[in-house]
């Protein structure tokens, strides 16, 4: 059995009472790498793609430029670096090659961006992943940074087309909007569908330390092509798979047989690796300790040449007639569901909004307040009833508030509780 990854299973109760109905429990499947493979860093090939246009003036284009150069300085010098600009044209301002050998020449090349133009997403990300596309190397991390402050306009289709071909060449797209006027469905899709992800950044001076994560956590994906099979004892009911960590996400299963799903994990921090929440309905059982599932993770190390690894971790629970015992329950799992409550209230008051339906979305954003406020979530709390408030009073909530609750409540599991 490989011995790379970590690989726990924790109830949030170890112990359920016998009774003749079913019963809801939820499994914490954490997966991590072991000490020496969280030491590894992996060789990038990462395309910068970014938009100059007319909107950047001021504070955003100066904070642009000096995360750029915060994060090449991040940078091994044999990463391969483009870097491409956008507003309504496009230009490669530096094609892909290895740092050393442009480090100087591309700071000034840096310096010299400036503001100015409309806003066509697609031709800078159709340059940018052109980039990409011309060093690929299994070997390396292959990505591309997107930022953009604004709407791009009648080529949105064309974008979702390049983000699906990036997908399929295993190029995923980290998709930062930057304030309030830009299109978060499109940038979420570009995301998903490029197997990369989306981001907010509230202010200009949240540009340099988001950028600098995304170098530093792409440099840390030394496992690659993780996917979970969890195998399901006769009569156990998977209900949802969500992702605590590195954020909140509800990934989905697929079904491969009577009793076991597949969850896909994709790449795994060499650090945090990730954590999945599951849902699961038992059946009645006599009293005894049963294994219910068995969660088996297969993974790739590329710096190791390890093709198709695998380790293993079952899930056991005890059913008993003792009432003490069946009321006892792990408090950081339980604080995992509250957070997963909160983001899932705020999705389905999103939802129901965009539906019209004003009355449920106000009622679920004030849930989801009241959940974030016994979090110690006192700011989202507080962005949760201001867009209640807004719902009532005009019918819309607003772009900043909407944003915020979005992304930021992916976010409240970042720091995952001690068990």
């Amino acid at each position: 059995m490989a011995d790379e990854l970590t690989l726990t299973s924790t109830l949030n109760k170890a112990f359920v009472p016998v009774t003749s109905t079913q019963q809801l429990v939820y499994a914490l499947i954490e997966v991590k790498p072991n000490e020496v493979v969280s030491q590894s860093r992996m060789s990038l090939n990462f395309g910068f793609v970014l938009d100059h246009s007319g909107s950047m003036r001021g504070a955003k284009i100066d904070r642009l430029k000096d995360a750029v150069s915060l994060a090449l300085s991040k940078m091994a010098p044999d990463d391969l670096v483009s870097v491409t600009i956008f507003s309504d044209s496009a230009e490669v301002i530096a094609g892909g090659g290895p740092l050393a050998d442009k480090r100087g020449n591309l700071n000034n090349r840096v310096q010299r961006i400036r503001a100015g133009g409309g806003t066509q997403m697609s031709r800078g990300l159709s340059l940018g992943l052109r980039e990409v596309y011309r060093q690929f190397a299994a070997e390396r991390v292959n990505q591309v940074l997107l930022l953009t402050d604004g709407q791009t306009y009648g080529d949105e289709a064309q974008c979702l087309r390049l983000a699906k071909e990036a997908g399929e060449h295993s190029i995923p797209i980290q998709a930062l909007g930057l304030g309030d006027d830009w299109n978060e469905k499109l940038l979420d899709e570009i995301g998903r569908l490029s197997g990369g992800d989306s981001d907010l950044v509230e202010s200009p001076d949240e540009i340099v330390p988001l950028f600098t994560q995304t170098v530093e956590r792409s440099q840390r994906s030394v496992v690659r092509n993780a996917q979970m099979i969890l195998r399901l004892v006769s009569g156990v009911v998977p209900r949802q798979v969500w992702q605590v960590t590195p954020h909140i996400n509800n990934l989905g299963y697929t079904p491969i047989g009577e009793h076991d799903v597949q969850v896909p994990l994709g790449d795994l921090d060499a650090e945090e690796g990730k954590a999945l929440l599951v849902e699961l309905l038992l059946p009645p059982r006599q009293p005894g300790r049963y294994r219910i599932a068995q969660a088996e993770v297969m993974y790739d190390l590329p710096l190791q040449s390890i093709v198709g690894a695998r380790t293993r971790s079952d899930v056991i629970i005890s059913y008993t007639t003792d009432a003490v015992q069946a009321e006892q329950y792990n408090a950081g799992i339980m604080n995992l569901i509250e957070k997963v409550t909160a983001y899932k209230l705020q999705t389905r008051a999103l939802a129901e909004a965009e539906m019209g339906n004003i009355q449920g979305a106000t009622q679920k954003l004030r849930a989801a307040a009241t959940r974030l406020l016994e979090l110690g979530e006192t700011d989202l709390a507080e962005a949760a009833n201001l867009e209640a408030a807004n719902l009532e009073q005009s019918g819309q909530m607003s772009s900043s508030g909407t944003k915020k609750l979005r992304y930021q409540t992916r976010k409240l599991t970042q720091k995952l509780p001690e068990l």
